[in-house]
């Protein structure tokens, strides 16, 4: 999406242009010894962003969720959630706008190596990495003075030159790739070769009892004390692998759930969203679609409903989880002294995962023969399983749609900004203003007192910030700070275009039809009223200020019979299915021509046999 620039205009404008926790004796017994407590400056707070990953809009009990999520919700209680707050509709580029309040087609990530077409490679804005045009966080903060830290999932490109360590972190143990394994060093099977975690820039190896939401946060904390003498504000950004698929958790966490779920996805659905309206997330009243891509749960046999069951059981592990570990690390740093000073921003990094991985049958085989897929082993060590459309349309409760769609269930997420000691962010609100990833750059050094860099750095000229600070939405401002602002996305050929409260969107197969509809998401977040024929002079204004996003942003129409499903299959075989069927053939060519060698041998040796059996013979006779 395209916000306005706080200072100046930008090329991300539209314009007619192309301008409660305790401290324990076990947690002091987890962590290292703690250094004299040096707190920061009252002008510098730390700053924490913790980044779930592939966490819908209700899937946080604050927002309206069953799960089980309390350390979360207590940072919502000691901050303001926002209500109407957007990212991408996947990971990648949401990550970059994050980074660096640049939006994502300027940023590098005008799609992801996993979706984009051959036809789009190398094309401007197509870097399918975060390109060297922009200025991260990290870079901003650490000029200023700032520690720098990160843990867990990058996916920002795996090259030297693009991992944590080179783009101002000063120290990381990330992943580059998409995702991979919650309980052992193993990739995605079939998506890549390996688990491509890093530490400051070289192969590292995780440890024998790795979980991945204790380790990344465990790894922040020893990041934290080993320079905690410098005195220095740190900047804290932690990047959880749950909930991306594979859906693994702690077998303790799996039974908190063993009684629930037994009614299905579309009664969870409603019972979120009656949930969210009780809390005033959601407006009372609104409309709520069933999605047709949403499976009827009437028609599963007792099996299917078995493992369907599973699966959301150890979805709500997995999130509990992290909650968990999330909760461990504000107990660190309420007993460091440094809970008081410190900005907390949760989010995710884009709404529920709908891929169901067993949908082709050459899946179904090849999942089943690396992994225990059995109904009793779902999440645990050695599984591989997904939530898939049906309970992916209950984390995006209320809204309509999911990952990858630009509906708002994919596009819409939960986000907290929390600063415990600081009443500048008001504690216990809710916002309803239009916000978006891209401003949250800007929030964070707005907070800590830290210039931006406008449009150059180190002499060189650099993508300018195209996010506004949210700090008067969070000091109780109505509204938001974007007006009436035109805001432009596209990924995948899947677009949107916000203005007020109104939203222009398009969706391309298999979730849409690629027709353009307008939605007014004041009264209709659900996007069940299309008001493109009731409003025609609206409608139309919207779709020329799309125009004008993508002519400014250099968005590429996408190939015919174009979607990101097909795409993602199409780069596992590319990747990883090709190159294991060639190794296979080369296997079994060279047995099949081991076995003809044996054969035709046998048989020389047989006709010598033969011919020596007949000259005896002869001299006999």
């Amino acid at each position: 999406m395209t916000a306005r620039v706080a200072a100046g205009e930008g090329p991300g404008r539209i314009v007619r242009c192309h301008s409660a926790f305790v401290v324990t004796l076990a947690l002091l017994a987890a962590t290292p010894a703690l250094a004299q407590t040096s707190p920061a400056s009252p002008r510098h707070p730390n700053i924490v962003i913790l980044l779930a990953d592939d966490w819908g809009f209700s899937d946080v009990g604050s927002f309206g969720s069953e799960i089980a999520t309390p350390n979360i919700d207590a940072l919502a209680k000691a901050g303001t959630r926002f209500s109407n707050f957007h990212v991408a509709g996947s990971c990648s580029p949401t990550r970059a706008m994050l980074q660096t309040g640049v939006m994502n087609h300027r940023n590098g990530l005008g799609n992801m190596p996993e979706t984009i077409p051959d036809a789009h490679r190398g094309k401007p804005g197509y870097d399918t990495v975060m390109n060297v045009r922009v200025v991260t966080i990290a870079q901003l903060l650490k000029a200023a003075g700032y520690r720098t830290y990160l843990t867990g999932k990058w996916h920002l490109g795996s090259d030297p030159a693009r991992l944590p360590h080179a783009r101002g972190y000063d120290r990381a143990y990330s992943l580059a790739d998409a995702g991979a394994d919650n309980f052992e060093q193993r990739p995605i099977e079939g998506m890549y070769a390996t688990a491509a975690w890093t530490e400051n820039g070289k192969p590292a190896t995780l440890p024998r009892d790795y979980y991945s939401s204790h380790f990344v946060v465990q790894k922040m904390i020893d990041y934290i004390e080993a320079d905690r003498a410098s005195g220095k504000p740190f900047l804290a950004s932690i990047n959880f692998l749950a909930n991306h698929i594979p859906v693994q958790a702690p077998d303790s966490d799996i039974a908190r759930y063993a009684a629930m779920y037994r009614d299905g996805w579309t009664a969870l659905r409603e019972a979120r969203a009656k949930r969210a309206e009780a809390l005033g997330i959601m407006p009372a009243g609104m409309p709520i679609v069933t999605m047709r891509t949403t499976p009827d749960w009437r028609k599963l046999d007792a099996d299917e409903r078995a493992a369907q069951i599973r699966v959301m059981q150890a979805y709500g592990g997995m999130a509990t989880a992290m909650d968990r570990e999330i909760g461990r690390f504000v107990a660190h740093l309420k007993a460091t002294g440094d809970y008081e000073n410190t900005v907390f921003v949760f989010l995710s990094d884009n709404g529920a995962e709908p891929t169901n991985p067993f949908s082709r049958t050459i899946n179904r085989l090849f999942l089943g023969s690396k992994y225990d897929i059995s109904t009793a082993n779902i999440g645990r060590r050695g599984s591989f399983s997904a939530v898939g459309p049906g309970w992916a349309s209950a984390s995006a409760s209320p809204l309509s749609g999911y990952k990858f769609t630009a509906s708002e269930g994919g596009l819409r997420v939960p986000l907290i900004i929390a600063w415990p000691g600081n009443p500048k962010v008001r504690a216990g609100a809710i916002n309803s203003g239009l916000a978006h990833v891209t401003d949250l750059l800007p929030t964070l050094t707005d907070l800590a007192g830290v210039p931006s860099h406008g449009a150059s750095w180190d002499g060189k000229a650099v993508e300018p910030v195209t996010g506004r600070s949210l700090v008067p939405m969070l000091s109780g401002a109505e509204g938001s700070v974007h007006g009436d602002a035109p805001i432009g996305y596209e990924l995948s050929g899947n677009a949107a275009l916000f203005r007020g409260d109104y939203k222009l969107t398009r969706n391309l197969a298999p979730t849409g039809d690629g027709k353009w509809r307008l939605f007014d998401l004041k009264s209709d977040p659900g996007e069940a009223r299309d008001l493109s024929v009731a409003l025609p002079d609206r409608f139309a204004a919207m779709q020329a200020d799309y125009a004008a996003y993508a002519k400014a942003n250099g968005v590429l129409d996408m190939p015919a019979g174009y979607t990101a499903d097909d795409q993602i299959n199409q780069y596992a075989w590319e990747h990883q299915g090709k190159p294991r069927a060639i190794k296979a053939g080369l296997v079994l060519g060279g047995v099949l021509s081991l076995m003809s060698a044996l054969v035709w041998r046998w048989l020389r040796r047989r006709r010598a046999r033969r011919v020596d059996q007949a000259k005896t013979d002869m001299v006999g006779a």
